[in-house]
């Protein structure tokens, strides 16, 4: 008995890879730096995204973990670095660098800037 491959027509492979390059995700490792304070308290906002002006692109916020989302806040312990996690969207291709930015409507949004894309997307960035 010979088993044969499959032959698969070329549009649908196409739309397949499309479909692949929609479902990527790009991981983000934030770090709050130390401090020696007692009382700290962060959060992130839904309206934090992964944005290449180059391209005129927006990865959207996915998932967050390790740290509270607009209302509710997390309190930091001091002396030490906090860690938390951004699941964002997919980017393009065609992104070489991005910036994580917090669009808020208030004062006190962060970002960090010039993230240099690389090909795990997978990132860890200091937040000052």
């Amino acid at each position: 008995m010979t088993i044969t491959k499959p032959l698969i027509v070329q549009e649908i492979l196409e739309l397949l890879q499309t479909k692949i390059e929609e479902e990527k995700q790009v991981i983000v490792h934030c770090c709050f730096p130390a401090t020696l304070s007692f009382g700290n308290l962060i959060r992130i906002w839904s309206s934090t995204f992964l944005v290449d002006d180059s391209i005129n692109h927006k990865s959207t916020l996915i998932h967050h973990e390790n740290i509270s989302l607009f209302p509710y806040w997390t309190e930091v312990p001091p002396f030490q670095d906090y860690w938390f996690t951004l699941v964002f969207s997919g980017l393009p291709k065609d992104c070489k660098t991005f910036e994580l930015r917090e669009e808020i409507p208030e004062s006190g949004g962060f970002s960090v800037k010039d993230i240099r894309r690389n090909v795990s997307d997978i990132y860890r960035v200091k937040i000052t």
